[in-house]
């Protein structure tokens, strides 16, 4: 027989609430931002409403992500040998992704029909890439630095402003063009190069830290609500700044800095506005869709990638709004559709506990 909690869905279980919505959001911001990168027609992209598109799949997007993702490192007590299997996972993942991706356009670059440089789509540096060199990043520093906050600081400094200084190769041989893109440097396919976005997941592992040493749950939502209204002011004041180096996506993909701290003000505001809405718990279908699909970001990611990157062979810079409209509640649901069936597949591949096969 069932106790009420084993048949509670696994939206309801005792995971963290707030950072699976975060995910959850973030990666519907994701969606939208690329459908208007790879299917919105020229006068729809360049127009105001492009730019808040761009500008939502910017700072509440991929920084979100990496932000999270570093906490639970943190958070973790996953041994040096897990992350770095986890990382180069991550990376691996992240290859197959964009062969899937581009299958279709790279079968047209193979046929001849397109005059493309395949390698370019092929090693393109996403997210994944980010993710897994991250990973092994801090899993390293963890070795190093333990739990000593200075350290930790000194290393998000690092990798916030360290690109505009490194060295970029300028010769002739691609290999090291292509690697080098993985890490830093204004290559055009490098989306998330190491310099500066490892500065994000560094955020969130000092955040832990600082959430351990000064234990925040004790902060009343009174003090919570005075900090976002602080940072909401600093944010306005400073918004065409950040507006416009979240909308001009070579200055994103490569920014400095600077951009770095208004970002993480950004995140920090984001995820204390949210906390004040919801109270950190989820209520109501839409927000437990949010968790649900939170917890199950990588999938949700890989799936919508795979629709969109193919389709927008087809469909490139083409889409007026309605359609626009359409293929994002399309892309969602039939993304939504694909992780339940994936999730099924790997619960059903897994080997039955019976008494024959119990150790």
């Amino acid at each position: 027989m069932k106790t009420h909690t084993e048949s509670l869905p696994e939206t309801r279980s005792n995971r963290m609430a707030l950072p699976d919505v975060l995910k959850g959001l973030a990666v519907l911001l994701m969606i939208q931002v690329h459908l208007t990168e790879l299917f919105a027609v020229e006068t729809w992209f360049n127009s105001m409403a492009g730019q808040i598109s761009l500008f939502l799949g910017g700072p509440p997007a991929a920084p979100v992500f990496m932000v999270v993702m570093g906490y639970f490192i943190a958070k973790g007590n996953k041994s040096l040998l897990q992350n770095i299997r986890h990382g180069f996972k991550l990376i691996f993942w992240g290859l197959l992704l964009n062969l899937g991706m581009n299958a279709h356009l790279l079968t047209r670059v193979f046929l001849g029909e397109f005059d493309l440089n395949p390698f370019t789509y092929i090693f393109g540096v996403d997210i994944l890439f980010l993710a897994g060199l991250s990973v092994l990043v801090i899993a390293l520093l963890r070795n190093i630095f333990r739990n000593k906050l200075l350290l930790w600081l000194l290393a998000l400094v690092f990798f916030a402003i360290m690109n505009s200084w490194l060295p970029v190769y300028s010769g002739e041989i691609q290999f090291i063009k292509y690697v080098q893109a993985y890490f830093f440097g204004y290559y055009h396919w490098s989306y998330f190069p190491l310099f500066p976005w490892a500065a994000y997941p560094l955020a969130g592992y000092i955040f832990k830290l600082l959430e351990d040493r000064f234990n925040f749950a004790k902060i009343s939502e009174k003090h919570l609500l005075f900090v976002a209204i602080t940072l909401l002011i600093i944010l306005v004041f400073s918004f065409d700044y950040g507006f416009v180096h979240s909308t001009i996506l070579q200055v994103y993909y490569h920014h400095e800095g600077l951009f770095v701290v208004w970002t993480l003000a950004f995140v920090l505001f984001w995820t204390l506005t949210l906390r004040l809405l919801t109270g950190g718990k989820t209520e109501g279908f839409f927000l437990h869709w949010l968790q649900w699909t939170g917890k199950n970001v990588t999938a949700f990611y890989v799936f919508q990638w795979l629709i969109i990157g193919n389709v927008a062979t087809s469909l490139y810079r083409s889409q007026y709004l309605l359609q626009l409209i359409l293929w994002f509640l399309v892309v969602t649901a039939l993304s939504s559709l694909l992780v339940l069936l994936w999730k099924k597949m790997k619960k059903n591949s897994k080997p039955k506990i019976t008494p024959e096969n119990h150790p």
